[in-house]
């Protein structure tokens, strides 16, 4: 499906080019059509992991549309193509509150899968205008009985949060039982639903170093992904583009 979008292929992933209104737009036909497509999103991280794991490479291929995420892979797509790269830096945080305003004009409904129970009950107190059909979090549940629930709910969007890789390959293992019509892997993005994913300020937005405020907030928990991960994905594009040259 989409086989018309212009695909930008950074590692070995084929990035769909597409903005926030076409992705919105994919979701509407998916729904008016009551056809069934998946999403994720691709990050530095995610790529490192696709690169030293051709399975997560498969899995994330798998998926219908595939948007970039953060400053990192925009940076990538500059520096491996000679015409074709992203016009502009995406990130979930943003999209998710342009779906969430698009899905309350349009009565979708939502499921939600991941995280914790507490952030899961705060979805109905930030946004008590959303349709939410059911949640589960992402840490103690029966799978066919998952299955069971959201397909007896039929919600016309199920949010997945459980981070990657592993949501990516609950999605794909699942996606043919499923009873819905969009399926959407968000990561930690799901506090974006619950209000409370702490970001920089807009202008650290901008330039692209919200990944420095969550490192500062929680070192712990990111030290690893930013400090180790961004100079192996910065080493790992160039030696691309090195090899690219080296073709041309």
């Amino acid at each position: 499906m989409f086989n018309n979008n212009i695909k930008i292929n950074i590692a070995g992933i084929l990035i769909d080019n597409l903005g926030y209104d076409e992705i919105l737009q994919k979701i509407m036909i998916a729904i008016e059509n009551q056809d069934k497509i998946a999403i994720t999103y691709v990050t530095a991280e995610i790529i490192n992991k696709s690169i030293s794991d051709s399975k997560i490479l498969t899995t994330i291929n798998n998926f219908d549309i595939i948007h970039p995420d953060g400053i990192g892979v925009f940076w990538a797509s500059k520096i491996l193509s000679n015409s074709k790269s992203f016009s502009k830096r995406l990130t979930g945080s943003d999209f998710y509150p342009k779906l969430i305003r698009f899905a309350v004009a349009n009565s979708f409904s939502f499921f939600f899968f991941g995280d914790t129970e507490k952030t899961l009950d705060r979805i109905h107190y930030q946004f008590p205008e959303l349709s939410v059909s059911g949640i589960q979090n992402g840490y103690n549940f029966n799978n066919d009985k998952l299955i069971s629930q959201i397909n007896t709910l039929k919600p016309n969007i199920l949010v997945v949060g459980l981070g990657s890789p592993l949501q990516e390959k609950w999605i794909i293992d699942n996606f043919q039982v499923l009873n819905v019509n969009v399926i959407i892997s968000v990561g930690d993005g799901i506090k974006v639903f619950a209000g409370n994913k702490k970001r920089g300020s807009k202008f650290i937005q901008i330039i692209g170093l919200e990944w420095l405020v969550r490192l500062i907030n929680n070192p712990k928990l990111y030290w690893k992904r930013y400090l180790i991960g961004i100079p192996i994905f910065i080493f790992r594009i160039t030696k691309l583009r090195l090899k690219k040259q080296e073709v041309l």
